[in-house]
């Protein structure tokens, strides 16, 4: 029976005997339908004109569709082995290639609706922008993996349960928290109960809840209001860091706005130190060995070095409900009585007609992590219409729609690892199994793109159906050894709406237990 995706021992460290095989725009990798080209796209954020251009591209090139992926990335498949030099110039003409050595480490994901809705505690696009600039700028961080990731958060607890290695979190006054992850607990704040659940960065902002506050949870010298302080003050306040069960607690930095790009690549470079000294040529910061990852306190030292006030404080995890993805629909109380739309693409794929409908819009786009797309800038008044004109092309526009919280691999014929077609069996299945918990569908047991953060079901292929297990953060609970396919929607639906909370199956779950 396949096996749930496992859990990474803090005892023993991942040890790698190679580099990271992510696909690129310009490492390009063979699949049974032809090649694919992973697109990396800080922030999910997209003009108009360079989505035309990728559009251009998929159908010239590839297979007339645009996949969406976890990461808020866009892929082109059934690319013939030759368009490579081809490709590489449609991207650099829409802008998508700034720095070729280091366009498989750009990767940033953001929360979709920042600066769009009147909540969260700043705009932290700009931020995605200069972040950017930033990486592309410095050469050592070129030696990143393509697994690497950073999450810019606004303050509304979104993109905090991605398993991030570099977190970034806005705070009230101009500041931002700014950690690595270790491993433990939760993926966005560790050492926490567990991403999504009770005790849960990643947990406080659901239903409506104002954005996530840390500022008063993280001690007397960042309460005050002031700037941040001076790191010699920060770091012999921080003991241990983040890792450390001696300190206290979790540990981040807190830095001024304007630094957050600056100190979000230096981050990722005290990384790359830490994974040199330990010698296992880890990938990402979870699979270093315990003694070896950074710990705030060295953090901030590397701040100061560079110039960059930073201060130590303690990392708290308030209590709440778990905070969602932004829901399909009207999102309204954008600048200027700016309305967006938020839409899901079934299964994270896109034909071209309705990525060019997309882009038509506005003038931009943002791809989230959760496979869907967010429109910007739309007259409060037209936003019904562009609407339901989506729902007519095929996307998912309201929040009860069968598709919420559906993903899958790409499987057969795409996949020669595959055992099954995924996508023509969820769509199969997909209006009579809805639930609350989310179900990811695998051709195999490598489950690419499975959810993160949450509970979800787990339906992998076996060959003759699906083995159907409810898994959370790497752990699985009751499971149906096999089930056939035309039973699959009754099983499928009571699995959804199991209550987690009644089952053990929530613990920390590896980083790479599936590719992204």
């Amino acid at each position: 029976m396949p096996q749930p995706p496992s859990a990474v021992s803090r005892d023993e460290p991942v040890i790698r005997d190679r580099g990271d095989a992510c696909p690129g725009a310009l490492r390009l990798h063979a699949a049974d339908d032809g090649f694919l080209a992973r697109i990396r796209i800080p922030g999910g954020i997209l003009g108009a004109d360079a989505a035309r251009l990728l559009a251009d591209a998929a159908d010239r090139l590839g297979d007339g569709h645009i996949d969406l992926t976890s990461r808020g990335n866009a892929q082109l498949r059934g690319l013939a082995a030759s368009c490579g030099g081809e490709l590489a110039a449609v991207l650099d003409r829409a802008g998508l290639l700034p720095a070729p050595g280091h366009e498989r480490v750009r990767n940033v994901v953001a929360s979709p609706l920042t600066g769009l809705d009147g909540r969260g505690r700043a705009d932290v696009a700009p931020w995605v922008a200069r972040l950017d600039r930033e990486l592309c700028a410095e050469p050592a961080a070129a030696a990143l993996s393509g697994r690497f990731l950073f999450a810019v958060d606004d303050g509304r607890g979104d993109v905090l349960s991605l398993s991030a290695d570099v977190n970034v979190l806005a705070q009230g006054g101009g500041r931002a928290l700014l950690w690595l992850c270790t491993g433990d607990g939760a993926p966005g704040i560790p050492g926490t109960a567990g991403a999504g659940g009770a005790g849960s960065a990643v947990a406080a902002t659901a239903g409506g809840a104002g954005p996530l506050d840390l500022a008063g949870a993280i001690g007397a010298a960042a309460g005050a209001g002031s700037g941040a302080g001076a790191a010699g003050d920060g770091a012999s306040a921080a003991g241990n860091g983040p890792a450390s069960a001696d300190s206290g607690g979790p540990r981040a930095v807190l830095v001024a706005a304007d630094d957050v790009p600056r100190a979000a690549v230096a981050a990722a470079l005290c990384f790359l130190d830490a994974a040199r000294a330990a010698g296992t040529r880890a990938w990402r910061v979870a699979e270093l060995p315990p003694e070896h990852r950074p710990r705030a306190a060295d953090l901030a030292a590397r701040l100061a070095a560079a110039g960059i006030p930073a201060e130590v404080v303690p990392l708290a995890a308030p209590q709440g409900p778990g905070g969602p993805e932004p829901l399909p629909g009207v999102v309204r109380g954008g600048p200027g009585g700016t309305a967006a739309l938020s839409v899901l693409a079934p299964l994270g794929r896109l034909d071209t007609a309705q990525w060019r409908l997309l882009a038509g819009l506005s003038g931009g786009m943002r791809l989230t992590p959760w496979r869907g797309v967010v429109v910007p800038g739309l007259a409060a008044g037209a936003a019904d219409s562009a609407l339901a004109g989506l729902a007519r092309a095929g996307l998912a526009t309201a929040p009860e729609s069968p598709w919420r919280s559906v993903t899958a691999c790409t499987g057969r014929p795409g996949c020669a690892k595959a055992l099954a077609d995924v996508r023509a069996d969820a769509r199969a299945v997909a209006a009579r199994a809805t639930g609350p918990l989310p179900v990811h569908w695998s051709g195999c047991e490598r489950r690419c793109g499975h959810p993160r953060g949450t509970a979800w079901v787990d339906l992998v292929a076996t060959g003759d159906g699906y083995a159907v297990t409810l898994a959370a953060a790497g752990t699985a609970g009751p499971a149906h050894r096999t089930v056939k396919t035309s039973d699959l929607a009754a099983v499928l639906a009571d699995a959804r709406r199991t209550d987690v909370r009644r089952t053990d199956a929530c613990r920390p779950t590896s980083h790479d237990a599936a590719k992204k």
